[in-house]
């Protein structure tokens, strides 16, 4: 039977209430725990013994980060909540002395002085010696004094010693004495209290379970990507695994946790636009002052979300537990089991995730790694180049997420072949999407950048102008070995100058690609963007996909004179690639960057 709301009417009086006082992490246990980005839902559950008519519970030690709108108050039982209250525990005033301490000061004072005079002792005996005339002292009674001055001293570097390693005992006792008259520092973090009041049908057990959001809890996501490359079929061995971090002042020993993507946004609602006028200035000449544009801000009045609307919903099997998750020893109930992972969605808005098993997550501020899933996923392999700067082959993958979870944003360790790569940045992907992941440098995929061969001539008959003529020869050298995959992809990215004068020509020869708007660029239906220059090499513009024949933005296609060549390059054998290009100017004409 269910707590239920109180109906209308006062109940009827009794003698006097049942008072019941709880601590919250001893005499309760937390069945779940939900961590979102910055935040936590805990779900605890009491178990406590009531009369029959009013009784009053107090919980003690809730966490100081608890968010009171959040707070929640449900169970079973024979019984009405009918008044539910939260506040700050007021610590009682902490004594500043003690008979123990007022006795380690008096003996601490008493050593201090007593070593000042050893030490004054000391610099005296030293001082006597110092004056002792030995031309006017018999060698039997030199003797005598230097006898004396060691016997001396010798007791009172002894007593000083003594008195040193007493005032450090001291010292620490004061410390000690003081840490305990100062009480625990763990009551700061767990400083507030419920009150409850429940009205009891009649006398028994029931079972209260406290739901509350804190603060001061988050996880977050990472990644180890491990890529086989013998491997023909899902290549790629992804590794889920979540950081969780609290310092809530509680600890989370042994509770079923699940990890929340869902990020709050309170507040945040569609921006509002405000007035945007122009009007003269009126010195042109003079100071201008504009009006200043406020971009995001709701207008004053515009209702904020309360807090418990986030974190108000209760999962439908936390008070189905109460009655499984006490102890064994009471009613006989079977071990608890770890229970399996479980995904509740699918988008790139929110998901969650089950962590399998029972986990206890410290009060210590620290991240503690759980695994949230093994993942085998397809990649499609990529080399790329820019010779004109590095001729190291970069190797990339485009991985796709072809399961049921979502990924998000987070570090990556890249493994290739079982050796640590890199670190890699993962972005946020949903299901059924890629992402591109570097793999690093492949240096059995060899390129050779030739010296630039350039020539300078001349042409025209009344109007001279000179012509530059460049050629550039690129080699690609597959070393791999025969056995390996067959073939790879291997993109070559290089560039022509680009003239900012109407005087100066470019012409790119080779690969004779055209720009998107320059006259007879037109071709069948369309317009040339890619072109085959030889059997199973294609060259484009930067920012054509190559197997579409479309670009990613028209009008800047080939603006910026970058453009890329794309081939298969088998195992134990090479290609290779030749730019040519020609720069035109009026005779005598310098031209800068050439």
């Amino acid at each position: 039977m269910s707590l239920s709301v109180p109906s209308n009417g006062p109940p009827p009086a009794f003698q006097a209430i049942n008072t019941i006082e709880l601590v919250s992490t001893k005499d309760s246990k937390i069945i779940s725990v939900s961590v979102y980005a910055g935040r936590a839902e805990i779900t605890r559950l009491f178990k406590f013994a009531v009369k029959t008519g009013q009784n009053q519970l107090t919980i003690l030690g809730l966490p100081a980060v608890l968010d009171q709108e959040s707070l929640k108050v449900e169970g079973r039982g024979a019984a009405t909540i009918h008044d539910v209250t939260i506040s700050s525990i007021t610590p009682p005033p902490v004594p500043t002395t003690s008979p123990t301490l007022s006795a380690l000061l008096t003996k601490q004072k008493r050593a201090q002085k007593a070593l000042a005079r050893a030490l004054k002792s000391i610099s005296s005996l030293e001082t006597y010696l110092t004056s002792v005339n030995s031309d006017h002292l018999e060698v039997a009674k030199l003797k005598e004094v230097v006898e004396g001055y060691d016997s001396t001293a010798e007791e009172l570097d002894n007593k000083v010693t003594e008195l040193e390693a007493e005032i450090k005992e001291t010292t620490d006792a004061i410390s000690e004495e003081k840490n305990q008259l100062a009480g625990p520092t763990e009551n700061e973090k767990l400083n507030l209290k419920a009150v409850i009041g429940v009205f009891a049908e009649s006398e028994g057990d029931i079972k209260v379970a406290l739901v509350y959001a804190v603060h001061n809890a988050t996880w977050k996501a990472g990644y180890d990507i491990r890529v086989d490359m013998q491997s023909k079929e899902k290549p790629i061995s992804l590794i889920y695994k979540a950081s969780i971090t609290q310092s809530t002042g509680e600890d989370w020993d042994d509770v079923p946790l699940t990890l929340e993507t869902a990020a709050p946004t309170f507040g945040i609602g569609v921006p509002v636009l405000t007035p945007w006028t122009l009007s003269i200035a009126p010195n042109y000449y003079g100071s201008f002052k504009s009006k200043s544009i406020s971009y995001g801000r709701a207008p004053p009045g515009a209702a904020v979300p309360a807090m418990s609307s986030l974190l108000s919903a209760v999962p439908s099997a936390s008070l189905a537990r109460m009655s499984s998750r006490d102890d064994s020893s009471e009613e006989g109930v079977a071990e608890m089991h770890h229970r399996e992972l479980q995904v509740s969605s699918k988008g790139a808005v929110s998901a969650t995730f089950g962590v399998p098993g029972l986990i206890s997550i410290p009060n210590d501020g620290v991240g503690h790694s759980v695994t949230i899933a093994r993942l085998s996923l397809d990649a499609e392999m990529s080399w790329v180049c820019v010779p004109k700067k590095d001729t190291r082959v970069h190797l990339k993958a485009k991985i796709k997420n072809a399961s049921e979870y979502t990924l998000l944003s987070g570090t990556a360790s890249v493994y290739v072949d079982g050796s640590f790569i890199s670190k890699s940045e993962v972005p946020l992907v949903s299901p059924d999407e890629g992402f591109d992941c570097p793999l690093g440098l492949d240096p059995s995929i060899r390129v050779t950048y030739h010296p630039l061969n350039k020539k300078t001539s001349q042409s025209g008959l009344y109007s001279k102008t000179s012509v530059h003529s460049f050629s550039q020869r690129i080699t690609l050298h597959n070393t791999k070995p025969s056995s390996s995959n067959g073939s790879l992809k291997i993109k070559v990215i290089d560039q022509v100058p680009v003239s900012e004068d109407s005087t100066i020509g470019v012409k790119l020869l080779q690969p004779p690609l055209v720009l998107p708007s320059a006259e007879g660029s037109s071709s069948g239906n369309g317009v040339q963007r890619a072109v085959k220059v030889s059997p199973g090499i294609v060259a484009a513009w930067l920012g054509t996909d190559e197997e579409t024949g479309q670009d990613v933005d028209a009008d800047a296609l080939g603006k910026d004179g970058k453009f890329s060549w794309t081939g298969s390059v088998q195992p134990q054998s090479q290609i290779g690639l030749i730019l040519q290009y020609e720069v035109s100017a009026p005779l005598k004409t310098k031209i800068a960057g050439l």
